[in-house]
């Protein structure tokens, strides 16, 4: 049986921002980073994702993140 899940890269920008706010990973490190919370099975899905929409696993996770909203200031 098959189960993998299809991670599109809306899914992989909110899984990123949740991982930032939590402070598991920091917005400077590499994509790369994701994959010590996706599991092993999925992470081919994630990489062609990345790879679809022009992002490197090098690339930083703030780039994925784009442009983030402050709620307090």
């Amino acid at each position: 049986m098959k189960t993998t899940v299809k991670y599109d890269l809306e899914v992989l920008k909110e899984e990123a921002r949740e991982l930032v706010k939590k402070g598991k990973i920091q917005r400077n490190e590499p994509i790369y980073a994701l994959c010590k919370f996706i599991p092993g099975r999925d992470w081919v899905c994630v990489e062609l994702e990345l790879e679809e929409n022009d992002f490197l696993l090098r690339d930083k996770i703030i780039d994925l993140l784009g442009n983030e909203t402050w709620d307090d200031d």
